[in-house]
């Protein structure tokens, strides 16, 4: 049986609200198995708040269900089970704030700028960016969002600014200021990219669909670097 099937199995015919059943199938279904429990908890974060996103927005384009698929490349034979998780979600009665509030909790590293938490956001400005714009209400959703899973504004901005289409401020997207010195730009860079490795998103549970959205992230970042890098040789 595939952690799909047990999940929804465990969440029964819940229905209204969702939100406790959900988090509490996470919680006891897999607690003798962390690694399993950690992607089952990112899986349905991305899931249930991308479903609350579309419902902030309105609406649900072709393009961000294709978006959706690029980041779950589940088994035909789970779609199904994943239909019904994102339908318990959007129609369930708790907003997105109790969802964003109770799914951060399954994070075992859960802190301030969570890198894990960080992965979920990433997750959902991909989603939202799939029709070629991220409107107005999906940013602030967004951006609500990183303030529930206490990302500070420097961090929010540097992950929106991976995301901007037209390509976001390099020192943004590093989280450097353009007072910096090069030496310590390249510093910071260099951790950058250590930090969101793929290897270390493996070991935070991240399912291993989720390397498209590691290699954007990882596009932007030595994009910028050499944008900054370019900038500072021609100084």
């Amino acid at each position: 049986m595939s952690f799909w099937e047990k999940l929804v199995n465990a969440i029964g015919n819940t229905a209204g609200n969702a939100l406790s059943a959900v988090v509490e199938a996470i919680r006891t279904v897999f607690e003798g198995d962390p690694e399993t429990r950690r992607k089952v908890a990112f899986s349905v974060a991305i899931i249930a708040l991308s479903a609350k996103m579309a419902k902030a927005d309105g609406i649900v384009s072709e393009k961000e269900v294709e978006a959706f698929r690029e980041i779950f490349e589940f088994p035909q034979d789970q779609a199904k089970n994943v239909a019904r998780l994102y339908n318990l979600a959007r129609q369930d009665v708790a907003g997105y704030e109790a969802y964003a509030e109770r799914l951060s909790t399954l994070c075992i590293t859960c802190a301030a700028n969570c890198t894990v938490l960080e992965d979920v956001l990433d997750g959902l400005f991909h989603i939202a960016k799939a029709d070629g714009l991220i409107h107005e209400k999906e940013l602030n959703f967004l951006n609500h969002i990183g303030a529930i899973f206490q990302m500070s504004e420097t961090r929010f901005e540097q992950i929106a600014a991976r995301h901007v289409s037209s390509g976001g401020d390099p020192y943004k997207v590093l989280g450097v200021s353009p007072s910096d010195d090069f030496p310590t730009i390249r510093r910071r860079y260099r951790g950058l990219v250590s930090e969101h490795h793929p290897d270390r998103l493996i070991s935070r549970g991240v399912p291993k669909e989720f390397h498209v959205i590691a290699n954007e992230r990882m596009a932007a970042l030595n994009a910028a670097y050499a944008a900054i890098e370019k900038e500072r040789r021609a100084a």
